[in-house]
């Protein structure tokens, strides 16, 4: 590859046709249908879908067909088809339209449907996270038709629940089978980077494990001066509880059935990364005041937040805001918690462990109750290929001059997981643009325009050396 020329074509079709079309992106309220009930009705998902189909059909790509597929009763997803020049082999490439709600917290000057170019930074919710996937994918296709370069059938799959747990996606990977064959070549980049200097290439993902954890004390509130010592708080309760899962003191996970052994070579990763963050393996997260990490050691943190489970609260329900709050000993407490599982534990079987462990026993005999909510497995790569090897360290030191870093990370993608059963033998390249300061999920998510730039270069490359190693292979 031509790497001068791909970012003559890379750089300026990024500015003029991309971007545009990601600020269209970011402005519609696409939220994934586990935070909008009524998303058909809405119509959102659809524009977004539209906006995408539209945009990939004015692409320069003689042969590539296009279908917004609908199952009934599902969401709908993008399947895109570009025909091989070279060989009968398959790749496979992966994103989502669907987004994370609003969340609070935004800067002033800033929203989650209101794009905003600055320092080239995209802001607004979903363009790292990763709108812009199914627009680099294509673009790195022009790469290599316009170089007239060998490369494999390519599918483009692009769903619109994978922040609900992509749900939906099973339905559509068996229905979409014939077309999707047995692909050797897996890429995704709905992942993260320790930096956007390199190319990162995600080893690992944990699963997750969540659920509502209630407690019912009371029929209805009472005066809290008048049963404050004789009613058990069931905020103490549900606290105990929690004492149950996580040591207070640590953070450690308490329970054996939700700790995994981890791999020699992880082991060795963690430590290689680590060595490339420094300080940013913690730095990056935005610590107010004197707060900081668990720990200051790298290896141990990023092993943390990759193979290690983690506890959080992210919702609770029966306590009233703080301008409502009475004198009131309440009669109940709802506490919203994900459980973030090493990537080799099985989901539902945390799951049941968590619901056994919190039901069991209930202080003051008190009415406990798990309901369980979503559940993913988690993932862990298949050794990489020799080649795939060297191609991942060649593209980054081809595109960003640096070498690639190998590194698990601490979020979920359902799609990897399915994949992973479905096509054992498979190599995978997960990648993406959540590095620092880009808080998918939070307020002020941003894209970072370019490292999508030479992470869509990465990507054409990539194609290109798989297609090489596929004739190599049947010579």
């Amino acid at each position: 590859m031509d790497i001068a020329t791909a970012r003559s074509l890379i750089e300026p079709t990024w500015e003029k046709s991309i971007l545009p079309a990601l600020r269209e992106y970011i402005a519609i309220p696409a939220k994934s249908p586990a935070f909008d009930r009524d998303w058909a009705a809405h119509g959102h998902l659809e524009r977004a879908v539209t906006l995408a189909r539209e945009w990939c059909a004015a692409q320069p790509l003689p042969g590539l067909s296009i279908e917004v597929v609908r199952l009934p009763g599902r969401t709908p997803v993008l399947w895109l088809e570009y025909p091989g020049n070279g060989s009968d082999a398959s790749v496979l490439l992966y994103g989502h339209l669907d987004k994370q709600p609003e969340m609070e917290g935004w800067d002033a000057d800033l929203g989650p449907w209101k794009p905003v170019l600055r320092d080239g930074r995209l802001y607004g919710r979903g363009g790292a996270d990763d709108g812009y996937a199914v627009f680099a994918s294509l673009l790195a296709l022009r790469v290599l038709r316009e170089q007239g370069l060998e490369h494999a059938r390519c599918g483009v799959l692009i769903e619109t629940c994978e922040e609900s747990g992509s749900y939906d996606l099973p339905a559509y990977i068996d229905h979409l089978a014939p077309r999707i064959g047995r692909p050797g070549l897996v890429v995704c980049l709905d992942s993260g980077c320790g930096n956007y200097d390199q190319l990162w290439c995600t080893t690992s993902l944990r699963g997750l494990a969540a659920g509502v954890l209630t407690v019912e004390v009371l029929e209805e509130g009472v005066h809290s001066g008048d049963a404050g010592g004789v009613v058990p708080s069931s905020f103490r309760i549900a606290r105990r509880l929690l004492s149950r899962l996580e040591d207070e003191q640590s953070g450690e996970i308490r329970l054996h059935e939700l700790q995994a052994e981890i791999p020699a070579e992880r082991r060795r990763q963690a430590q290689a990364a680590a060595q490339v963050l420094g300080e940013a393996a913690f730095e990056r997260f935005p610590f107010r005041g004197g707060a900081g990490p668990v720990a200051r050691h790298g290896p141990e943190l990023v092993l943390n937040r990759t193979w290690r489970a983690s506890l959080e609260v992210i919702g609770a329900e029966g306590i009233p805001a703080l301008a409502d709050a009475g004198n009131v000993l309440r009669p109940r407490t709802s506490l919203s918690i994900s459980m973030r599982l090493p990537p080799t534990v099985d989901p539902e079987r945390a799951r049941n462990r968590l619901r056994e462990t919190l039901e069991a026993d209930p202080p003051y005999g008190a009415r406990v109750s798990f309901k369980s909510g979503f559940v993913a497995p988690g993932w862990n790569a298949p050794a990489l290929a020799p080649w795939l090897e060297r191609s991942l360290e060649a593209v980054s030191r081809a595109w960003f001059d640096a070498p690639a870093v190998m590194m698990g990370e601490g979020g979920t993608i359902p799609f990897m997981g399915m994949l992973g059963e479905k096509f054992p033998e498979a190599q995978f390249v997960i990648t993406g643009v959540l590095g620092p300061g880009s808080n998918a999920h939070g307020p002020n998510e941003f894209l970072h325009l370019g490292a999508a730039q030479r992470l869509t270069g990465c990507v054409a490359q990539i194609l290109a050396l798989h297609a090489r190693q596929v004739r190599a292979a049947g010579a």
